[in-house]
């Protein structure tokens, strides 16, 4: 309780920044809907918002270093505020791209000074703990954004009013904060041949893992109010989507313990694989029918991009694991700036639907390549792997706090 308490308001920051996030991303998808863009431009503009995450990612280290913690948190937490209220004074959808994929990069940043504080906050005996809170409280801020959708009309501004407050309010625990200036970042990677060459499982989970997962974030309450579901509804599907995903992490991820991870990522994927050609098939299409298909999606989906990171450092040393899974998060992201865009493709043809179809074929090659993997080299033995842990999809400052990072953890422990 002690570590909580001290954490508190980095977790409120990290709260309301993905409050925000939660919020925008749907209410972008069905504002989009009613504006007419096409499919295709929607999926451009959900695609721009991950690729400035992944350049935020790359550049926010050096802001931080050149003017510190809270002036970087400070500037970002005003731009992403202010892109905010520029989607409702300019709907226009090249303005939305570039507005987008700012609040991406903003985002980076934002994340990457909550998670230096939480790692300086953090010791060998709660980096556990406090990552699982943490984890838990930004997935769990993103489902409730979603509550919110309903307390506007979409086609009005009072929505993007709310998420620049939102985001503006996020900045006030993080900028009054007590908590000592954490240390300088300089962020360590490994270079992606040497990453591949070690685990090409780890590589193409998390890749695959962001093509699905970015498409399902980006383009979820697109596919809801195409399917003819109603705000409120809409908000549900992505609600139970997101809420499906932290369920399964987990139980699946304790299973791959248990058993080769690569089974584990198979099975998940090839039974994704089904889902998406049923949806794709159009067999279901009541309201129940589709929030069920959505707990499976997020379910199935979610958990890929935690256990190909502990698959990935079952074959790394101790000292490897950051740089290691640093790179692998840039390969996540990468995945996901592409997942929505290509997504639309498949929707302009198969209609709603093709969101799906883009998750099967995906999951396909990631569960088919898997099994040829295990064929061509046996699990690593017990006492060389790590334990599954919970990974948010933020920045690489995350695996600092992670207890899988520090060699002399058994021993503190």
């Amino acid at each position: 309780m002690t570590v909580l308490m001290s954490i508190s308001a980095l977790l409120l920051g990290a709260a309301a920044i993905n409050l925000g996030l939660g919020l925008q991303a749907s209410l972008l998808g069905l504002r989009a809907g009613l504006e007419d863009f096409s499919t295709l431009m929607t999926g451009l503009i959900m695609s721009s918002y991950y690729a400035g995450f992944v350049g935020g990612s790359i550049y926010a280290p050096r802001l931080v270093n050149r003017v510190g913690h809270i002036r970087t948190f400070s500037a970002l937490a005003s731009l992403a505020s202010a892109a905010a209220l520029c989607h409702a004074v300019f709907i226009d959808p090249y303005s939305w791209v570039v507005f987008r994929f700012l609040t991406g990069a903003c985002f980076a940043g934002l994340c990457l000074v909550t998670e230096s504080w939480l790692n300086e906050r953090s010791n060998n005996l709660n980096r556990g703990r406090v990552l699982a809170t943490y984890f838990i409280t930004i997935l769990g801020a993103t489902a409730f954004g979603q509550v919110f959708l309903n307390i506007a009309p979409v086609a009005g501004y009072d929505l993007f009013v709310l998420v620049s407050v939102v985001i503006s309010v996020a900045l006030v625990p993080v900028a009054l904060t007590t908590s000592a200036t954490p240390v300088v970042i300089e962020p360590e990677w490994m270079k992606f041949r040497k990453l591949y060459k070690k685990s090409p499982v780890g590589v193409v989970g998390c890749l695959g893992s962001g093509l699905g997962t970015g498409a399902f974030w980006g383009l979820g309450a697109v596919f809801a109010q195409q399917m003819g579901l109603s705000t409120s509804n809409v908000a549900i599907f992505m609600a139970v989507m997101i809420l499906g995903g932290m369920a399964t992490q987990w139980p699946f991820g304790r299973l791959s313990d248990k058993i080769d991870r690569r089974y584990v990522i198979a099975g998940c994927s090839l039974v994704m694989t089904a889902v998406g050609i049923v949806m794709g098939a159009g067999v279901i299409t009541s309201e129940t029918g589709l929030y069920l298909v959505g707990i499976a999606a997020g379910g199935l989906l979610l958990p890929l991009y935690g256990i190909a990171i502990a698959h990935a450092n079952d074959h790394m040393e101790v000292k490897d694991f950051v740089p290691a899974s640093a790179s692998l998060l840039l390969t996540y992201g990468c995945g996901a700036a592409a997942g929505p865009f290509i997504a639309t493709i498949y929707m302009n043809y198969f209609g709603p639907g093709g969101l799906f179809i883009h998750a099967a074929v995906v999951t396909l090659i990631l569960g088919i390549f898997a099994l040829y993997r295990i064929t061509q080299r046996a699990q690593p033995d017990e006492e060389d792997t790590v334990d599954f842990g919970l990974v948010p999809r933020t920045t690489a400052m995350a695996f600092e706090i992670d207890p899988r990072s520090d060699a002399d953890n058994e021993a503190a422990e």
